[in-house]
């Protein structure tokens, strides 16, 4: 069994072979985002399997993850509707929900003769409800009394993102897009939860790395990363697009324009009350701080 983590490698091969072979307690967070189990055409997993046969290999990986993450350690699941709930039942005696996110995508999938869907679902577990990492400074937004009333109420530092997140996906017409990969998640989202949820220097996993986007974030926020990958072809394909894309500096998305111009106040401001609201463009990008420094592998 390896003494350490393969700090700066993607591992190729089967999740439920290689982190049964990892020392416990050795990473910081994770971050799955397995196959749904919706027929997606993968290049190597087989993504169609029976219900109950899904869901057993779903606790046994779940399983490696948790005794691979540390007692102060955060382990965050995406998965579709399909079987949102039986996870959520399956963790409830493994690890606490500190929240049940819902990814709202724009450019969602167009159906036919049903609603179209525009979310995903990402839990949010630690292993220890007292004992964890949550960096509430590093992820604030822009609040609306902010940009939209300019009201001195306003937390001068932004407000926490709400269970609700608003992002993209990775279109096929999208700069990031890679290409190769059949489903790709926005660099930004991980961000939000690597910033949030880990300090620099600390270990992310993603025990099925596919494109690579979980383990790019983190290197480009000064973490550790580390990933496994059962596909040869997107385990090298993902590597490469860490190495290179990984060394550029984080920039956050610009937020958007402050709105003050109004018809009518509700009332003259006090005098004696500064105004000491940052600009809202500063509230999206984190400081040196938390990014800390570059994340080189071994």
């Amino acid at each position: 069994m390896p003494n350490e983590v393969p700090v700066g490698h993607i591992v190729q091969g089967d999740v439920l072979e290689v982190l049964p072979q990892w020392p416990e307690n050795s990473v910081d967070l994770v971050f799955a985002d397995p196959p749904f189990n919706i027929r997606y055409q993968y290049d190597k997993y087989r993504d169609d399997l029976a219900p109950q046969e899904y869901l057993e290999w779903t606790e046994r990986w779940l399983d490696q993850c948790l005794r691979v993450l540390k007692a102060t350690g955060t382990l965050w699941v995406a998965i579709g509707d399909e079987y949102a709930a039986e996870i959520r039942i399956m963790m409830r005696a493994r690890a606490t929900l500190r929240n049940w996110v819902i990814w709202r995508y724009t450019f969602g999938q167009c159906c036919k003769g049903k609603f179209n869907r525009g979310h995903a679902h990402l839990f949010y577990f630690v292993k220890d409800p007292k004992h964890f990492t949550f960096n509430a400074d590093a992820i604030r937004v822009p609040s609306d009394r902010q940009l939209k009333y300019d009201d001195l109420r306003a937390n001068p530092t932004g407000k926490l993102p709400d269970d609700v997140w608003t992002f993209s996906r990775v279109c096929g017409t999208f700069k990031e897009r890679v290409g190769w990969h059949p489903c790709q998640m926005p660099v930004a989202l991980l961000a939000r939860i690597i910033l949030a949820c880990s300090k620099p220097g600390e270990i992310v996993l993603d025990p099925f790395a596919g494109s690579g986007t979980t383990l790019l974030a983190a290197a480009r926020l000064g973490r550790k990363w580390t990933g496994v990958e059962l596909s040869e072809q997107y385990a090298a394909n993902a590597l490469e697009r860490v190495k290179v894309e990984g060394a550029q500096p984080w920039q956050a998305a610009q937020p958007p324009p402050v709105i003050r111009k109004w018809k009518k106040r509700l009332g003259p401001r006090r005098k004696g009350r500064p105004r000491n609201a940052k600009p809202a463009k500063d509230l999206l990008a984190p400081s040196e701080e938390d990014i800390g420094p570059a994340a080189t592998g071994t």
